[in-house]
């Protein structure tokens, strides 16, 4: 790194202090969090478990708003050199941007390392759990690794000066990492085992189609995205297509995830389903309506910035809500239970076994 002394960083000042006094700042913050943590992640209990792994969805949805604000303010070249900031530095000094700019691009990719350490840690406190988990386990790793690939593709973004096919994709992969995340928080209280769907099997197929439609109605908002009028720089390329068609596609898609909704709330209360799959569904219902009256309010008013953060931030918490309700229609069963309850449907009245049936175990 190229030796910088601190006058230097002066060049950016945020609420009166320099950019340096907000990163030693920030990195105090970050050391004394982890001597108050580190209990939780060195003798790991259940409960801060369940924590570490809300964190990780807290944290990859997080920076994908963070991601829209750096669009929408017009920041992705604030830093115009991947990994460094400039062909000089791996901090914004000269960048030919405002300071502003150069200040919310940098700071969004600060916050990749709160990212994966959140990730770090949490893998090392699944590993340090009794008894250990593969199933956790696997679940930890990946979301690490995601960071990293999301830094690549973050790289990738930049070479390409913004291109919308990047940006979707370094948008697609953060919820991809969110679906983990909360697929992590949900099996955290369950025992290990094979998952047995616990609710009807219409509410389990209506989960699983919100989470195909969903998936679809999030690449239709990056092509919205993509077609419209913030591309995070002002030289950034767009798609060239008709921004009411896309529009029209990514409503449709919207109108299918509310309809499933309530049809996922009605099979729950009708089905006699558990109580999370209830909850789940009654507050995908409720985000997605707020989300449907936001996004035909910023298209009204023709896509005002605050209002595109504030739908970004919608489009996660939907996606949390449908992963909440699709991993709310199955639980994990031991296998021992499973073959107790295998042995127990071979048994007739009388407490013998069907002679037509083999034991278990043959």
């Amino acid at each position: 790194m190229t030796s910088l002394a601190a006058d230097e960083l002066e060049d950016i000042v945020l609420l009166g202090v320099p950019l340096w006094g907000w990163q030693v700042a920030l990195a105090i913050v970050g050391v004394l969090a982890l001597v108050f943590l580190a209990r939780s992640i060195w003798n790991p209990t259940q409960r801060s478990l369940r924590a570490w792994a809300l964190g990780n969805v807290v944290v990859n949805a997080g920076i994908a708003v963070t991601g829209a604000t750096v669009r929408v303010t017009s920041s992705g070249l604030g830093c115009s050199e991947w990994p460094r900031c400039t062909p000089d530095s791996f901090v914004p000094i000269d960048t030919g941007h405002a300071a502003f700019n150069a200040a919310i691009e940098f700071g969004n990719r600060t916050l990749t390392f709160l990212v994966l350490a959140v990730g770090v840690i949490t893998l090392i406190a699944v590993l340090r759990s009794t008894p250990r988990r593969r199933d956790l386990t696997r679940l930890a790793t990946i979301i690490p690794l995601g960071v990293l690939g999301q830094a690549v593709v973050g790289g990738i973004t930049v070479w390409t000066d913004l291109h919308p096919a990047s940006v979707a994709t370094h948008f697609l992969l953060s919820m991809v990492m969110v679906f983990i995340a909360v697929a992590l928080y949900v099996r955290c209280e369950e025992p290990e085992g094979t998952p047995r769907v616990v609710v009807g099997p219409m509410l389990h197929a209506v989960s699983i189609a919100l989470v195909v439609v969903g998936f679809l109605l999030l690449i239709a908002g990056t092509v919205t995205t993509g077609t419209g009028p913030h591309g995070g720089d002002a030289a950034a390329p767009r798609w060239d297509m008709d921004l009411p068609s896309v529009t029209r596609v990514h409503s449709v898609l919207a109108w299918l995830t509310l309809l499933g909704s309530a049809a996922a709330v009605l099979l729950a209360y009708r089905g006699g389903a558990g109580r999370p799959a209830r909850l789940s569904g009654v507050a995908l219902l409720v985000v997605v309506l707020l989300q449907g009256v936001l996004g035909y309010t910023q298209y009204a008013l023709e896509l005002p910035e605050s209002l595109v953060v504030l739908h970004v931030l919608g489009s996660a918490l939907t996606w949390v809500a449908i992963a909440r309700l699709y991993f709310a229609t199955t639980r994990l069963t031991p296998n021992e239970e499973r073959v107790s309850t295998e042995a127990a449907a071979e048994t007739d009245h009388d407490g013998e076994r069907n002679s037509a049936e083999p034991a278990p175990g043959r």
